[in-house]
């Protein structure tokens, strides 16, 4: 019998990607690209039917290689789970929400897991790459598929591997990214090792599970922290009346002991806002308290707030009050360049400031139509990115630093922008004249 190494080897192992969005897709055309056979699983027909198009739905996914992939047979999409049983290796890329009150959502993990469990053989491999709190992948994935009567390693395999995908990077890609990987055991870590390997640069192994889901926590505790700082620096210079800005490019000269991050109007992507929280409940099962996590979350959700203070104070020194001014948000995706708006910081500015009277709009030339999310149903239509029709707003609020947004003509006759991403001061420095009041935020 073929074992599953060897058939990895020769690059007759059919790989399963369960999930097709902004992780899975990218996942699924690299070992693609790679001469695997790859078959796509989801549960959104529009994505299915789009795949078996040849076409992307993710701005930054070239079509052209959806289109080769498909065309080659390298790549079908599906919405059948039972054909899971054609698959040698399969790979778990499903969303890991927060509820309520930011406990983690494990449910689409476990419902994925129950859907492989009745299918899974001898030989197989499952990989979980959904960003989860430690010991998900062995206490909670391996009971279920364990109700198949097969066990690991002398059956299966089972190992854990986060997703490091950052949408819009022109620098690094799904294949130049390094793999982090590590099994419930040594077997199942030599397995998804050769796996990954077979069509990544670089892969890097860890000795569990555990340690290779607290990576990925690590490096979005990292994040949020340090962006939670400059955020605070931002609001106390601010009130000192210096520019944080200027600070933080000033600090950058340093060659070392210094890492820049930068301020925002909050926190966006699926993982930043949402992965330090997972770690911090599991903490609070062991007795422990992650306070910096805590922290770190409590600035980082006020920024919109903050956001609004500076608007609405900026409209009071013009005579305007906030409610029934008329308010144009620019950006719904999280980051620049993106089509990507998953936890954006728009939909609450979006959502604070019409509860607070005001006559809100938004541009992004990204999202014609704003999306319904989990928690919000906005129900607006972009407006166009034109001077003309920026023109007709008491204020301007920069949340996303699209490249669209960086005409300055586009704000010749804009009375007053708050800028939350140092966008604008850079380009309209060496404009005269112009009435256009910039305030930063």
């Amino acid at each position: 019998m073929v074992s599953l190494l060897d058939k990895i080897a020769s690059k007759s192992a059919v790989v399963g990607v369960i999930g097709q969005g902004y992780v899975g897709l990218p996942l699924a055309l690299v070992f693609a690209e790679a001469g695997f056979k790859v078959i796509g699983f989801d549960v959104d027909k529009k994505k299915i039917d789009a795949l078996g198009r040849g076409e992307s739905y993710i701005k930054h996914v070239g079509p052209e290689r959806v289109v080769a992939a498909v065309r080659s047979g390298a790549l079908g999409a599906t919405s059948d789970f039972d054909r899971l049983r054609e698959c040698d290796a399969i790979l778990i890329c499903v969303p890991t929400p927060l509820g309520k009150h930011r406990e983690p959502d494990n449910s689409y993990i476990h419902a994925t897991a129950r859907e492989i469990a009745p299918r899974l053989r001898r030989g197989q491999l499952v990989v979980l790459e959904s960003t989860t709190y430690p010991g998900t992948t062995d206490e909670e994935v391996l009971p279920i598929l364990e109700q198949s009567g097969l066990a690991s390693p002398a059956d299966f395999f089972l190992a854990f591997s986060p997703e490091r995908e950052d949408p819009g990077n022109t620098r690094f890609s799904t294949r130049t990214i390094p793999k982090v990987v590590g099994g419930i055991n040594a077997p199942s870590t030599e397995v998804a090792a050769a796996l990954y390997r077979a069509s990544l640069d670089r892969v890097v192994q860890v000795s569990h599970s555990r340690v290779a889901e607290s990576t990925k926590l690590l490096e979005n505790i990292f994040r949020s922290v340090n962006i939670a700082l400059v955020n605070e620096l931002k609001m106390t210079f601010l009130g000192m009346g210096i520019d944080v800005w200027e600070v933080i490019a000033a600090a950058s000269t340093k060659p070392f002991g210094y890492m820049p991050f930068y301020p925002g109007p909050g926190l966006g992507g699926h993982c930043i806002p949402l992965d330090p929280f997972y770690l911090s409940w599991k903490a609070a099962e062991h007795g422990m308290w992650t306070r910096f996590i805590e922290l770190a979350g409590e600035i980082n959700t006020q920024m919109p707030r903050f956001v609004i203070s500076r608007l609405a104070a900026a409209l009071n020194q013009e005579g305007k009050a906030l409610k029934g001014s008329r308010v144009l948000v620019l950006g719904l995706s999280y980051k620049a360049n993106i089509d990507d708006c998953r936890e954006s910081p728009s939909f609450e500015l979006l959502e604070q400031l019409a509860d607070a009277g005001a006559c809100v709009e938004y541009c992004d030339p990204y999202f014609p139509e704003a999306p319904p999310t989990r928690k919000y149903n906005l129900n607006l239509r972009s407006v166009p990115c034109a001077a003309e029709a920026f023109a007709g707003f008491d204020a301007l609020v920069v949340v996303t630093a699209h490249d669209e947004f960086k005409d300055p003509g586009l704000y010749r006759d804009v009375k007053l922008v708050i800028d939350s991403r140092n966008m604008l001061a850079p380009l309209l420095k060496d404009r005269t004249g112009g009435p256009t009041r910039l305030v930063k935020a």
